[in-house]
């Protein structure tokens, strides 16, 4: 297994990927992998607005097994954009207990730290399964509560 920046390149392994995600946890995940999908996705690649995105894929034997995406903040309360969000990270559960995950934060963490990231915030998932991975996550630590506005 490798991690690799997630490039233009991937995005019909991606499709691949987020279909077998659903297949293997129906009714988890959001924006299905659609066209509309596959159009946004090729879209970012040229958007600006995608800059201080930072999106990683494990990939074992051609087949992408596992997906990791932050956003470095760029925000006036830091203005050193010192701070990172992780957005998402995923491992097929056929995958999992590989290390895969773990792999996928370590990578993002060395990226982030090259560009100057001091600090990843993360909303914790409530299952029980993400909540011993993060509370097993060296040099990490809870501190609050997430909270959900919808707009």
């Amino acid at each position: 297994m490798e991690i690799v920046p997630f490039e233009k390149q991937h995005i019909d392994a991606v499709l691949a990927f987020e279909k077998e995600l659903r297949v293997q946890e129906p009714d988890t995940y959001y924006w299905e992998p659609d066209e509309d999908y596959r159009r946004a996705l090729e879209a970012s690649f040229g958007d600006a607005g995608f800059q201080n995105a930072v999106s990683l894929l494990a990939v074992d034997g051609g087949k992408v097994v596992g997906r990791i995406d932050a956003v470095i903040l760029a925000g006036r309360s830091d203005p050193a954009c010192g701070s990172a969000y992780l957005d998402w990270i995923c491992v097929l559960k056929s995958e999992r207990h590989k290390g895969t995950a773990r792999a996928l934060l370590r990578a993002l963490r060395t990226e982030l730290k090259a560009r100057g990231v001091t600090l990843l915030v993360a909303l914790m998932a409530a299952n029980d399964e993400a909540q011993r991975f993060y509370r097993a996550v060296e040099g990490a630590s809870v501190h609050d509560e997430g909270i959900w506005i919808d707009l």
